[in-house]
């Protein structure tokens, strides 16, 4: 029986209102440095995916996770640029960036979340979060008004593992007291979402809005192109 639904965040729940690499290099330019934001875009996601996991844990204070979390994105960001020139300010654009990131008004709600959201908990199930993510993502949820849905919200900065590890999802499971059959996990990403939930014994549902099928269904795994149609899907999954 599913008893809990987790979700990732970025790229699943909500979406940046513009490309991440329009932000870079737009916000860039205020700090002396001119870039094409594709070639930036480009260099995010390789240093992002080449970078260690966002995950430090328990153990650590609010105060030391902060700074630990903004020396890992300051790190991202330097490795980004680095084929790019040099800026006027660096630790001025990093700060002006990580806070732009940081706000709810420079996100966007996918137009289908509420309703499922609704509609899930209306069915009685436990809603939960798992993101690799900082602090902020705690702001950005209750900034567009969809953190009052959520159960438990498990991050990989405090959890101490990222995705696709399958701890953190153990340690979701662990705080709403289930087995792994009991739950399934929706996120956009085949290698951290798909893979990690799958590794740790989850159903695991991939949002992959470019899909030519609006559902397809493989064993205890569905690959959906929107969030309408997790229901759906959900019911067609196995759970024990």
């Amino acid at each position: 029986m599913l008893k809990a639904i987790f979700f990732d965040v970025a790229g699943t729940l909500v979406l940046t209102r513009e490309r991440i690499g329009l932000s870079y290099a737009r916000l860039a330019q205020r700090y002396g440095l001119d870039a094409d934001d594709k070639a930036v875009g480009a260099a995010f996601r390789r240093a992002f995916n080449a970078a260690p996991g966002l995950a430090f844990g328990p153990g650590h204070d609010a105060r030391e996770l902060r700074r630990l979390e903004r020396e890992w994105w300051r790190r991202v960001v330097v490795d980004t640029f680095a084929d790019f020139g040099q800026f006027c300010d660096f630790d001025g654009y990093f700060a002006a960036l990580f806070d732009f990131l940081g706000d709810p008004a420079n996100w966007k709600t996918d137009p289908e979340a509420v309703e499922l959201l609704i509609r899930l908990k209306e069915r009685g199930h436990a809603l939960g979060v798992i993101t690799n993510f900082d602090y902020r993502v705690y702001g950005i949820l209750d900034g567009l008004g969809l953190g009052r849905y959520f159960d438990s919200m498990t991050i990989s900065s405090e959890a101490g593992w990222a995705k696709p590890a399958p701890e953190i999802f153990h340690a979701a499971l662990a705080r709403h007291q289930l087995q792994p059959g009991e739950a399934l996990h929706v996120g956009d990403s085949a290698d951290t979402d798909l893979a990690g939930a799958q590794a740790a014994g989850i159903a695991a549902m991939l949002l992959d809005r470019k899909a030519a099928d609006r559902c397809s269904i493989s064993g205890r795994s569905a690959r959906v192109t929107a969030l309408g149609a997790v229901l759906d899907a959900a019911d067609q999954l196995t759970f024990t």
